[in-house]
């Protein structure tokens, strides 16, 4: 681990020993952002306000990327001039990392609740060549993100506070990128999001309904019909689930049940970067330009969270807001209004078309 010049920490990750000594040589001030959330209690959700991100790097140039190495001439985040797998404290983060005092209420709103949005959030960059993307990794650079978002959960899910960790990736202008250059990102929050609190919910539910496990049986119905699965290997199975949401949705789940990334032995590592990258090729190559998407990793709850994770089953899911060659899905009226999801595709088509992309 290094330190930036406004005191952020920068890790390397390399397939062998490489010596990372560079310095950066910018003049930052410190590094201080003082996010809030506060609590919905009509939806019983905490809401994050950082008003400070208004101010963040917005498409830069190539010659500008914050997130290419440093050279002689123009130092960037990567003080290096080159690098397998980086990932470093967000210049500008969702949730703060650092101490504050609030008063206990919204000013004028004593029900809603006031707290530090405190937390931690990280960017992964996956290479150093600008003109790449996670698709066009080999299954070796595949593998060492996998082996940092592992290394990062297992570190970030230890911190007092933290409830929860969430590696991702945003692909694509459409979904909102503001940096073209390859990356990802890891936010641990400071409470349990409100998806990973409803899984867990009827995870429960169903234990006590059915006797099983609701993330293993779906495995094994999808594994048996065959109607919605895309592809597999012999670690992993991706499918269409029966009630996908978005267009083109992906479900990337280990035949063998782990809880999070970190408890993935060898083996399964291997099998999901391979997997994986067969997956980006297909979604790259569904229309004649490749697909934005995001992909999110569904991990449990941290043990501190005090919420049961015996069941969890570690998923990964591959979105696109993509619904034809040249039209998107938007959350209009019943999407953002009610969170009631309208799907333009059907999920076993979806399936069957990706299948023909092998």
């Amino acid at each position: 681990m290094r330190t930036l010049a406004d005191g952020r920490r920068i890790r390397y990750y390399d397939t062998g020993p490489v010596p990372r000594t560079a310095v950066d040589t910018r003049e930052l001030p410190p590094a201080t952002t003082h996010s809030q959330t506060r609590f919905d209690p009509l939806l019983g959700q905490w809401v994050v306000v950082a008003s400070h991100r208004q101010a963040r790097t917005f498409l830069p140039p190539a010659d500008l990327c914050p997130l290419c190495p440093s050279t002689p001439e123009r130092p960037t985040e990567i003080p290096e001039s080159d690098y397998q797998v980086a990932v470093f404290d967000n210049r500008f983060p969702s949730l703060s990392g650092h101490p504050a005092e609030f008063p206990p209420t919204v000013d004028g709103s004593p029900i809603t609740l006031l707290r530090n949005g405190f937390g931690h959030c990280e960017v992964v960059c996956f290479t150093s060549d600008h003109n790449s993307s996670f698709a066009q990794l080999d299954p070796a650079r595949a593998r060492l993100v996998l082996d940092a978002w592992a290394d990062r959960t297992a570190e970030l899910g230890a911190k007092d506070g933290v409830a929860q960790v969430y590696c991702f990736e945003n692909h694509g202008e459409e979904i909102g990128v503001t940096l073209a250059h390859p990356h990802g990102q890891i936010y641990a929050y400071p409470f349990v999001a409100p998806r990973v609190t409803a899984i867990t919910r009827n995870l429960a539910e169903y234990r006590k309904a059915h006797g099983g496990n609701l993330f293993g049986d779906l495995l094994e119905t999808e594994r048996t019909a065959r109607i919605r699965v895309v592809a597999e290997n012999s670690e992993w199975t991706a499918f269409v689930p029966p009630f996908a949401r978005w267009p083109y949705e992906v479900t990337l789940q280990p035949r063998r049940r782990t809880a999070d990334i970190p408890d993935l032995d060898d083996a399964q590592r291997d099998g999901f970067a391979e997997l994986y990258l067969d997956i980006l090729g297909r979604f790259a190559r569904r229309f004649d330009t490749p697909m934005p998407y995001i992909a999110a990793w569904n991990q449990p709850p941290t043990p501190r969270a005090e919420l049961p994770r015996d069941d969890w089953w570690l998923h990964l899911q591959v979105f696109s807001f993509r619904r034809a060659a040249n039209k998107l899905k938007y959350l209009a009226g019943s999407e953002s209004g009610m969170g009631v999801f309208i799907s333009d595709t059907l999920p076993e088509t979806v399936a069957a078309e990706l299948r023909e992309l092998a």
